[in-house]
This record gives structure tokens, C-alpha cells and sequence, in this order.
């Protein structure tokens, strides 16, 4: 029914990493991969793309497979029946993150992820959770194909196979290369090997992962159309990353996110040089909330802002707890202050920590402010707006050095801004964390600490400009 390409193909489905990537270039045969494998090695499989309309290319492609041979495909749940070997193969979409719950607890021993840029992690996580089977004779895998990132949503992409795409990663992975992962901590991190071992008493199984780059040229069938041509015609950077599968090109940013991912990959250069003779500035805390949120304080030393500290919330289960932290961050200080999230439980640590007597400011999103864009044309809608902007700014000048944290990275790239009768607006809280599946602790910790406020004033004033 189905037969590898000679090359990168056949390795791809000869790999044995449990989660592999076929991917770089267009037109490489990554899609039929995905058949190739489900037809000659899995019993239940299912496919996914972003959106259904994009699946008919491959619909259509496995009707060529599979009819002949006699296979019944149903359209009304985009299932194939009756491939040989009693094997079935579906077909799935999630538009949305919501729409995960329409495959959760329904197993499969393949799962394919068509143009994996185009899905979010969390997407991308949660639906190979029920990657498994009772057969001990079946082998389980994930393959995701995929071209680079040409969004700021698929750059996640990039570091989750980041010994092979990442060209700063420290210990760089060869092609086909097989890499252990493990989730310890609550952070993935690479180890040494599949070996399992116990931390904090829990038994943690690392998980295999590889990258095979797929390229036009490996694709006969291809090559002999004018695809190629119409590929090198294309405009850059879309030229460059579908003729040539670079992962590190950057691609034009949406002209609506606050700030962009440039902004903070040119800051994370500076920050590696150091913070100089620089002193402490500012603290910016944000008080967990709860559930997986993180208490994060944000130390900057003028342009520098040092890692950030994280604490799980139930470490901080209070306002003393986080008065603590924030007692500790100010020692040895005399003039420097800490600016406090009070809305909701970081209004009981700000209470404490005064009446301690620490130099703490009160911030409340929410409230309003007279502060303006640089140009002083442009006003915020409130204190929110005003902090993630002050960043913006302070980036586009170069007057912030920011550490390599993939969770600070997301959080501050995520929020979208628009312009209202009341100023400029930045996105709400409430989807920014639909989309993160998280609260942007990191993100707002930074945007606290940049935030010009003076201790003792219990209505901070606002900067102007």
C-alpha cells in the first residue's frame, strides 16, 4: 500500500524515539510520512491538523492508499475502518485549546501532528497523554511534521527539539540523533539517558525524542514539478524557510502584540554580558493566586533583571510567607522598594510587609493612570497598560537586559494591545491565561518591577511620558 522514499523518510520511520520531527523544508513528504506510518506499523492511529479544512490534502491522499485495498472511510467521523490487519485510522482537528477535551481518555498507539508549528504546546502536550495500548507487542510513538515557525505561536517548537534547532543550545544534537528528556520538577529538562529514577519520591520515566530534516530533494515525485520554482520565488523569509527549513529566521511579527519576540531575543544577548556596576533598582513581586500559580519576584539592577525567583504557591500560602521573600530581596538595602500586585491575595503580603515597616508600593492594575507613550500622544487605559508598555519601550531603546526564561519569554509576548476612547488597552488577564493555560507570573513581575512608583505614597503616582 505504502513504501518509505529512500533517505530521510525511510529514517524517519525507522527512528526509534518516541517522539520524533520530520521536518524543515517544504515538499519533503512529511505528510505521507504520517499515512506510512499508521498503515504499516500501528493499529489505532489518528492524525491531527490545526483546522479540519486543512486535513482534505491528506483525506484525499489516503483515500489513494487505502480504497483499493478496501478500507471504508466515514466522513461523519473522518475514521477509516477495515485497513488491513484490522487497523483504523482517524482523523482530528483542535481549532481552538478547548477542543482537546473531545480526545481526552481516548487511547491510541500513533499520533501524528501535521504542520506541528501551527498547534500551541499545550495542544501539543495534552493530546499525547493518551498515547498508549494493552497490546505489549505494539510499539507506541508520536511523529510531527512541519515546516518553521512563521508565528510567534510555533516558536515553541523550536525549543522543545532544541538540540537540533536551537543554535544556542550548549550541546547540540546530530540529525537522527536520539535525546531523554524528563519532566522533574515540574521542569523538562535533557538527561543522561532511559534509565528511570526517583525524585522527591516519585518514580519519573524519561521520554526519547530525535529531529530528521525533510527536504525537497528527497522527494522524486516532486522534484520533477515546478514546485521548486515556485518555492524560490516566494518573498523572505517564507523564501528561506520552506526552500531551506531554516529554524532561525525570523519571520515578521504581529504588529498587534505589545511586545515582540525580537525585542526579547536581542535583550537576552545583552543580558549574557552582565549587569556591570549596576545596583539594585527595584523589586516587582506578583503574589500567587493559587493552584499552579507561582509567587515571582523580578530584581532589576538598572537595565539588568537578575533570574527570576519562583516559588510554587503552596510554599507561599499567605501574606507572611511573601512578606518573607520580600523582606529577604531588600536586604541590605536602604532606598530601594518593592512594587506589590495587591488585587486579590498579594493586597494581605503588601499589608504585612508594611507594617513591617519594608519600603513596599501598592500597584493595582486596574487603576487608572495619566502616563503616555513616549511621543505623548498616546495615553494608557490604566496601570496594566502603562507597565507593559514602559517594557516595550525600555526594549526598543535597549535599556533592558532580560535572563533566557522560556516562561518569561511566553508571558510577555503573549498580551495583544488595541486602541480604545480610553487609551491604549492591553489584553485581558483572563485570556491571556486561556492561552497559557497558566497565569503570567514571570511576565508581570518584570512589567511590577519597571513600574516607576515611590514608597510612601499610598497612591503611587503615575510616571508621566
Amino acid at each position: 500500500m505504502w513504501s518509505a522514499l529512500p533517505g530521510p523518510q525511510t529514517l524517519a520511520l525507522q527512528n526509534d524515539a518516541d517522539e520524533l520531527f520530520f521536518g524543515g523544508r517544504a515538499g519533503g513528504g512529511k505528510s505521507d510520512l504520517l499515512l506510512g506510518a499508521a498503515i504499516l506499523e500501528h493499529q489505532k492511529s489518528i492524525i491531527f491538523r490545526r483546522e479540519f479544512p486543512q486535513l482534505r490534502e491528506i483525506i484525499d491522499r489516503s483515500g489513494e492508499l487505502l480504497y483499493p485495498f478496501g478500507a471504508r472511510y466515514n466522513s461523519n467521523v473522518h475514521l477509516w475502518r477495515g485497513v488491513p490487519g484490522q487497523k483504523a485510522i482517524e482523523f482530528g482537528a483542535v481549532q481552538y485549546d478547548k477542543d482537546v477535551q473531545k480526545y481526552r481518555g481516548r487511547p491510541h498507539d500513533f499520533i501524528g501532528f501535521d504542520e506541528l508549528t501551527e498547534f500551541t504546546e499545550f495542544q501539543f502536550r495534552f493530546l499525547g497523554a493518551w498515547l498508549r495500548t494493552t497490546d505489549p507487542g505494539q510499539r507506541v510513538r508520536k511523529i510531527a511534521t512541519g515546516n518553521p515557525p512563521s508565528t510567534p505561536t510555533g516558536q515553541w517548537v523550536t525549543k522543545y527539539w532544541a538540540p537540533w534547532l536551537d543554535e544556542r543550545y550548549p550541546n547540540p544534537a546530530e540529525p537522527g540523533e536520539i535525546r531523554w528528556f524528563a519532566m522533574v520538577g515540574g521542569e523538562e529538562q535533557e538527561v543522561d539517558g532511559p534509565e528511570s529514577f526517583f525524585f522527591d519520591g516519585e518514580l519519573i520515566d524519561p521520554i526519547s525524542r530525535s529531529f530528521i530534516p525533510a527536504t525537497l530533494a528527497d522527494n522524486p515525485f516532486l522534484m520533477s514539478t515546478n514546485y521548486a520554482r515556485t518555492l524560490r520565488n516566494l518573498p523572505e523569509p517564507l523564501r528561506s524557510q520552506l526552500l531551506s527549513g531554516d529554524f532561525t529566521i525570523e519571520f515578521e511579527e504581529d504588529p498587534w502584540l505589545i511586545i515582540p519576540l525580537s525585542l526579547i531575543k536581542r535583550s537576552n544577548e545583552r543580558w549574557k554580558r552582565g549587569r556591570g556596576e549596576q545596583s539594585l533598582s527595584k523589586v516587582g513581586v506578583d503574589v500567587a493566586r493559587g493552584g499552579k500559580d507561582q509567587t515571582t519576584l523580578a530584581k532589576r539592577y538598572g537595565t539588568w533583571v537578575a533570574p527570576l525567583e519562583k516559588h510554587a504557591g503552596k510554599t507561599t500560602p499567605d501574606g507572611s510567607s511573601v512578606a518573607a521573600l520580600i523582606a529577604k530581596a531588600l536586604s541590605g538595602t536602604s532606598d530601594v522598594s518593592a512594587n506589590v500586585d495587591i488585587i486579590g491575595v498579594g493586597s494581605s503580603a503588601f499589608d504585612i510587609a508594611n507594617g513591617a515597616g519594608l519600603q513596599v508600593v501598592p500597584i493595582n492594575f486596574a487603576a487608572s493612570t495619566r502616563a503616555t507613550d513616549k511621543s505623548k500622544r498616546l495615553k494608557m487605559r490604566n496601570v496594566r497598560a502603562e507597565g507593559y508598555w514602559s517594557v516595550r519601550e525600555a526594549l526598543e531603546r535597549d535599556e533592558l537586559d532580560l535572563p533566557d526564561d522560556p516562561e518569561l519569554t511566553a508571558d510577555l509576548t503573549a498580551p495583544r494591545w488595541k486602541v480604545t476612547v480610553s487609551g491604549i488597552q492591553v489584553e485581558s488577564k483572563k485570556d491571556i491565561i486561556e492561552r497559557l493555560k497558566r497565569s503570567p507570573d514571570c511576565g508581570d513581575a518584570v512589567v511590577l518591577s519597571m513600574l516607576e512608583r515611590h514608597y510612601g505614597k499610598q497612591t503611587a503616582t503615575s510616571r508621566q511620558g
